[in-house]
Parts: structure tokens; sequence; C-alpha cells
């Protein structure tokens, strides 16, 4: 069977992808299934983390987020039977890309897909839910009336963390960099309290929040990134970026700053400021509940939920148009480089 694989070049630089003809499938045993694949997301691929925990190969599959029908299932499975209908998020170490006919999954990784749930839905939604999850819910606890900001809230991550917070009773205020992001999420509904256009340079993040919030400031923070320091000729993606000052000042007594920003950096000021507001920071790596299996069960209730709030209409999906197979390596290549508006997603 054919796959999509992705190939590091020599120089360590630059990457590659590759349409892969591989052997067929083991035999289906213990508490494997056999998927067939009707859906797969395109994320971009954690080379840092692959290399940190020592799974470079020459050849890594590519497509991870999946949806599908059950072919077969193994002498040890107890959720599934043949033709259920499942989505899931394969391992790091899975050897099977996402993105080929059918591929063999452990049942921990998979959830029931709801009928009235599309294909193209449930793979694009599935790795986003899970990244909101575990932002909202176990690393800030998010509760009915708190502040949240979530920055670039008309990205895929952005617009489902703005849904979840909302279905839970939180306020949401919302930064946007361009114009057709501020009429994307003025469609939301409910809808954001406050949209702040960091695109021109006119709002002052901080000043805006902190009125908003009558000066109390925002309880919790979902950050898109964020800038260490000022310097001069910066990328215009850079400069947008609020800095980790702003942040830091416009946190709440007892908030949580959840960030996406790995080599983030606090000054002994910066740890003063948080220390006198009894503020947290959490670094949010949603890959945690695959490196770990330790909390397998909470991990499965996870998927269990998005599937739930997807078919419920609790979740709207920020998804492109339906990739073909055939255009799968060019769509990779561009999601690799540059994180893409809408979620990308390849129909099987």
């Amino acid at each position: 069977m054919k796959g999509l694989y992705w190939q590091p070049n020599s120089s360590g630089e630059e990457t590659s992808f590759v349409f892969l003809e591989k052997d067929n499938l083991p035999v289906v045993s213990d508490n494997y299934v056999k998927v067939q694949v009707k859906a797969c997301a395109l994320s971009r691929i954690d080379t840092k983390v692959l290399s940190e925990i020592k799974l470079e190969k020459e050849f890594l599959p590519v497509g991870r987020e999946i949806a599908g029908v059950v072919l077969e299932t193994g002498n040890k499975v107890s959720f599934f039977q043949p033709h259920d209908e499942v989505v899931g998020i394969l391992p790091l170490d899975s050897e099977e890309s996402g993105l080929c006919e059918v591929v063999l999954v452990h049942e921990h990784y998979l959830a029931h897909k709801p009928e009235k749930v599309s294909w193209l839905e449930a793979a694009g939604t599935i790795r986003d839910g899970v990244r909101a999850y575990t932002a909202l819910h176990y690393l800030s606890y998010i509760s009915p009336g708190k502040t949240v900001l979530v920055m670039d809230g008309a990205s895929p991550f952005g617009t489902i963390a703005i849904q979840l917070a909302q279905h839970r009773g939180a306020k949401v205020i919302s930064t946007i960099y361009s114009l057709e992001d501020k009429q994307y999420l003025e469609r939301l509904t409910p809808s954001v309290a406050r949209i702040i256009d960091e695109s021109n340079g006119r709002y002052d993040l901080t000043e805006s929040c902190l009125e908003e919030t009558g000066g109390l400031g925002v309880d919790i923070v979902l950050d898109a990134g964020v800038r260490l320091y000022t310097k001069e000729n910066e990328a215009t993606s850079q400069s947008l970026l609020p800095h980790k000052h702003d942040i830091i000042t416009l946190l709440s007594v007892g908030g949580h700053w959840v960030t996406m920003e790995e080599n983030l950096q606090l000054d002994p000021p910066d740890s003063r400021s948080l220390f006198l507001k009894g503020a947290t920071v959490s670094f949010l790596n949603d890959e945690v509940w695959n490196l770990s299996n330790m909390h397998q069960g909470k991990y499965l209730c996870i998927l269990d939920d998005i599937m739930e709030k997807l078919s419920n209409g609790v979740f709207r999906p920020c998804l492109d148009d339906p990739i073909p197979l055939y255009e799968a390596k060019v769509s990779m290549e561009m999601v690799q480089k540059n994180p893409a508006k809408k979620r990308q997603v390849v129909r099987l």
C-alpha cells in the first residue's frame, strides 16, 4: 500500500515528502484494529520532539489525525467491532502513514465517531480539540465567569479554544491580525466579548484587556507564541506577537498563562511579578498524552467528549476545502513551512 512519508535531507535543514509503497499490514492481533481511512488532517511535524525522543528514521510517516471505518479487530479488542466509525490520533512512534488506505492502530488511540459528524470534520477537529481541552481543563481549570484571552482566535486552534471557553461559561477576548480574521470571528455564535486588532498597532493589547476587565486583568491567557525581547529588523510575523511583559502585566491575580513558546525565558523581574500575583505559567504540549500513557483513561474521555460536542454543534471547526490524495504532498510541504489559516484535511 502507498502512503506519504517524510524524508529529512542530509543537510538536516530541508525536508521532503514522498509517496512510498509499503509492505502489506501484519495480521491483526491483540488490541489492534485495522481501519480503512476516510479522511486525514495535515499537521506540522515537530522534528525537534522526534529528535529528542530518538524517533529519527530514514522515512517517517505523515498524517496522524485520521477518521475511518473499522475493518477488522484483534482478539483482545473490547471497544470496537467491524463497521464501527472511528476517529483518533496515531501515536508518535506509529509505523503507519495516515495518508494510506488502511492502517493498523491500537484501540486505545481511537474513539467512536458519531454518525452525524462528517469524516472531514472529525479528522480536522480532533487535534485542536485535544489541545484546547489540555489548555483549558488540565492546565488552567476554566470555570463560568472567568475571562479568557485567546491569541490569534481565527486560527484552527483558536476557534476551538474560543468555542470551548464559551461553552464553559467564560468571557472571551481574542486578537486578530487581518480584516478577514475579524469578519470570521464576528460570525461566531455566541459572539466574542472583544476583538483586538493587532495588525495595525492602533490598539494596545494590555490596555484593551485591562479596560475590558475593569482593571482586574485576564484570568487565562492562551498565546500563539510570544516575543522574548525586541530587536530591530524583526520579521513581521514576530513583531505582531505580544511581548512576554505585556502578557504578565495583563494577567489577573491568580491567573494562568498557557504558552506555546517552548523556549520561554523569564527574567527575575518577570518571576517577581508572577510571584506577587500568585499566577502560574504552563506549557502547552498536546503530545504529552501520547508521550505518557499514565492518563490513558482521561485521554479517551477527551476524545469522546470532543466528538460529542462536534455532534451537538458546540464545535464548528475552521476547515479548508477537502484535498484529494494526489495533492497531499504539495499541501504537506506548505503546512510544514507555514501553519495554514484553515485546517487542511485530505479526503481518501
